[in-house]
């Protein structure tokens, strides 16, 4: 279908758990050749949408906003770039486990082992993490992770305990053109039927491994928010479920996600979003560096359920304008 540019539109129809759903006009849509190619430029792939309506708002999209890259011809507007930190077998001769630094003379202060001038970093894993939160799990001493309870997020002293930990000069070593003392990554390990596909935050700088990877962009911290606000709006997470067919959020199908442009924010939209990202997102001493680069120098922003709900409705409701959502396609995406 996508080598026939002038081919027929085909109908299609996904999610279905029997034949007698392909019956059904609602779970139908058609795309052409050129539906296809505007959805996923640079793979020419299949998006798997729930029914034609699904399509046309998304297609909509696709029209008014760019890609994140595109690779022909070369389209970057955020100057982006991936990075897979520590692979969990290839890189396991790095990882070390508390009773071996222990065992070893080494001290945890936090969650950074520390022995002298020698200093051994947390691995972060993807689980550990969630949107606006690098705090989400925490690896108990018998090896099982669980969720932060919520005294330990209202308490901003309080770090992940992750299962293993890296030599800083490891961690140096793969981050030696990045000047930031925090770190961008995104879960690539999801699935479109999860509470939430797209999942991206601002990590602490320490050692990175698994599912989780790491974005890069020279563009100052105040839009480095903005970028994060919008991978981890309503709008842009309805989109990159429909692009998710399996429990992999790999960097092709990130790459051809539709992301408004730095160009876009004006100085009242800037004001608007940072604020929000900070106290989203500085909840623990951890992220001071973050805080600092925004300009903030005050102690963590205190965990509030209700505070937190109202300001990611707000920036929920700013990206649905900003992707130029009709009212009546925000509600039936919110239905």
């Amino acid at each position: 279908l996508t080598s026939q540019p002038n081919t027929k539109p085909v109908e299609f129809s996904f999610h279905n758990s029997s034949v007698a759903d392909l019956q059904d006009e609602w779970r139908r849509f058609t795309l052409s050749a050129d539906d296809i190619a505007l959805l996923n430029p640079n793979t020419g792939t299949m998006a798997t949408f729930h029914n034609q309506r699904y399509a046309e708002i998304t297609k909509a999209i696709y029209r008014r906003v760019p890609v994140l890259i595109q690779e022909e011809p070369p389209q970057n507007h955020w100057g982006i770039s991936f990075l897979r930190m520590f692979h969990m077998a290839g890189d396991s001769h790095l990882f070390c486990t508390r009773d071996k630094l222990e065992a070893q003379g080494y001290v945890l202060q936090g969650n950074h082992f520390v022995r002298g001038d020698e200093h051994y970093l947390p691995l972060y894993e993807a689980k550990m993490m969630h949107q606006f939160t690098h705090r989400w799990a925490t690896y108990e001493t018998n090896g099982k992770i669980r969720n932060m309870t919520p005294e330990e997020l209202r308490d901003p002293n309080a770090m992940s305990i992750p299962r293993y930990w890296v030599d800083a000069r490891d961690v140096q070593a793969r981050l030696d053109f990045w000047d930031h003392g925090w770190l961008l990554g995104f879960r690539s390990i999801t699935r479109s039927t999860d509470e939430r596909t797209a999942i991206f935050g601002v990590i602490p700088r320490v050692a990175i491994g698994g599912k989780l990877h790491l974005v890069f962009t020279a563009f100052k911290p105040q839009l480095v928010s903005t970028l994060i606000a919008n991978a981890n709006a309503l709008i842009f997470d309805h989109i990159t479920r429909q692009k998710v067919g399996g429990t992999n959020l790999d960097l092709y199908i990130v790459k051809q996600l539709p992301v408004i442009p730095p160009h876009t924010y004006t100085q009242a939209l800037l004001d608007f979003i940072v604020p929000r990202v900070l106290e989203l997102t500085y909840t623990a001493w951890d992220l001071q560096p973050f805080a600092q680069d925004l300009g903030y120098d005050e102690p963590p922003f205190v965990w509030d359920e209700g505070r937190r709900l109202q300001i990611r409705c707000e920036l929920d409701a700013l990206y649905f304008h900003l992707y130029q959502i009709k009212r009546e396609d925000v509600d039936y995406i919110m239905e």
